[in-house]
């Protein structure tokens, strides 16, 4: 049996682990890298293997640092089945046709105003792609064992942290090797805590906030304070929010605190993002799959307008009265949000409210970092705006509960790879591992093969 880390490792990006076993060739996850320049130029540079030869992939859950190369792999000739459990399909049925029509759409855009240095500026895959790969998905149950290929059997156990995420069991040669995937909270307000898993001879384990632990303060007080502040200087308070799972927990609670009293009930809220829109309607769809009561599921969902139209989009540019506006992306890397950027960060009555992690490289961590201006369309933008950077809401597991999730293990892996983390959260877990577990722990380094 062979490992080859060929993404999330030395970074919190591009997730994808080749596993060769059995005879087979299977991909655990195909994500995009995001955050830096010289990361994302590794999406343009193609696989160290041929797409047609691989036999299987898995996808732990649908974000596209874990989904969103599938277009580009299907279209160079992967032709296998793409195993997920059924909420990350229909998600992912959401999240990659839209990724490819952005991807479109800001080449044909950077293309127009001539701001590439490319010409022309060219889309890393198309809509259509993307409605391609969808042809390869399918849907398996958790917790319930599949030979997915002669030898290679295939387990999915509930993760937390959105819809459908799941930790990974594949089982091959005699060997269990365990991919954690992203790791939820232990209270989060909508998913239930990841599923115990009690064996594994290999783990991958994420390690997102492999060195921190989250704010303990109440996250819808925060919110609250933080929307009432800008209320009272007469200002918009503009939210970049990943479409699944976090424009979700926003919407959940500004439900609660209107419904409370504890912002002003008359308050416009607009969810600017239709992808968002549509996966709130997919969290109503599987409802067993989170915590949510239905009378709290219909409320998230009828809580903020939902804003579709460009034209639509465009008229909230030009609010000059309290509002909250909801709008894609969580890292600012793209879409609608970069638009209401431009309107708003340049006044200081305006706050940009940053709702989760903020990848190194993106324009979100540059703003939560200080920067007085960053370049939007080729033009620079001054961040005259309040910024908060609340994490209160991460999806994620932090330091403490990824040590809780590994209490259920009977024994020690044989070895533990930590991945999917910035060097120093990483290496912090690392060290976590070898001084408080005693276990076989390094961190892996991409392209390393064992």
């Amino acid at each position: 049996m062979q490992l080859t880390f060929l993404g999330a490792a030395g970074t919190v990006t591009g997730s994808k682990y080749l596993l060769e076993c059995a005879g087979k060739r299977i991909l655990l996850d195909c994500g995009l890298f995001q955050g830096f320049k010289q990361l994302r130029l590794r999406n343009w540079s193609g696989l160290p293997f041929n797409p047609a030869e691989l036999d299987a992939v898995v996808l732990s859950h649908a974000h596209l640092d874990h989904s969103g190369y599938l277009p580009a792999l299907v279209r160079d000739g992967f032709r296998g089945s793409i195993y997920a459990s059924a909420a990350s399909c229909a998600l992912a049925a959401i999240l990659l046709p839209d990724s490819g029509y952005l991807q479109e759409e800001e080449a044909d855009y950077a293309n127009r105003r001539g701001f590439s240095k490319h010409s022309p500026a060219l889309p890393l895959y198309t809509e259509a792609d993307a409605e391609r790969a969808l042809e390869y998905f399918v849907p398996l149950p958790f917790q319930q064992r599949r030979e997915i290929l002669p030898g290679v059997q295939l387990l999915l156990r509930p993760a937390g942290h959105i819809l459908g995420a799941a930790s990974v069991e594949l089982v091959a040669d005699g060997v269990t090797v365990v991919g954690s995937g992203d790791l939820g909270r232990q209270r989060d307000p909508i998913m239930p805590p990841p599923a115990a898993v009690a064996h594994a001879d290999y783990l991958l384990l994420e390690s997102t906030y492999g060195n921190r632990q989250h704010p303990a303060e109440d996250p819808e007080a925060v919110l609250a304070a933080v929307i009432n502040r800008t209320v009272a200087r007469h200002g918009i308070t503009v939210i970049p929010s990943f479409a699944v799972e976090r424009a979700q927990v926003l919407l959940y609670f500004l439900y609660r605190l209107k419904r409370a009293g504890r912002i002003p009930r008359e308050l416009p809220i607009y969810l600017n993002s239709p992808m968002a829109s549509d996966v709130t309607a997919v969290y109503q769809q599987f409802r067993d799959s989170h915590k949510l009561s239905d009378e709290d599921c219909q409320g998230m969902c009828q809580v903020a307008q939902m804003v579709r139209t460009v034209e639509e989009s465009k008229r909230l540019n030009e609010l000059r009265t309290p509002a909250v506006i909801i709008a894609a992306s969580g890292m600012a890397t793209g879409g609608r949000v970069l638009h209401h950027l431009k309107a708003f960060a340049p006044n200081p009555r305006n706050t940009l409210l940053f709702s989760g992690f903020q990848a190194g490289g993106t324009r979100g961590a540059l703003i939560v970092a200080g920067a007085h201006s960053v370049r939007i369309h080729g033009q620079e933008v001054p961040i005259n705006a309040e910024v908060v950077a609340l994490e209160h809401l991460s999806a994620h597991a932090d330091s403490d509960e990824i040590m809780h999730w590994l209490d259920g293990f009977a024994q020690p892996p044989r070895h533990t790879f930590i991945v999917h983390g910035e060097p120093d959260a990483a290496d912090a877990l690392r060290r976590r591992l070898s001084v408080e577990k005693h276990w076989p722990v390094s961190v892996a380094e991409q392209a390393q093969c064992v």
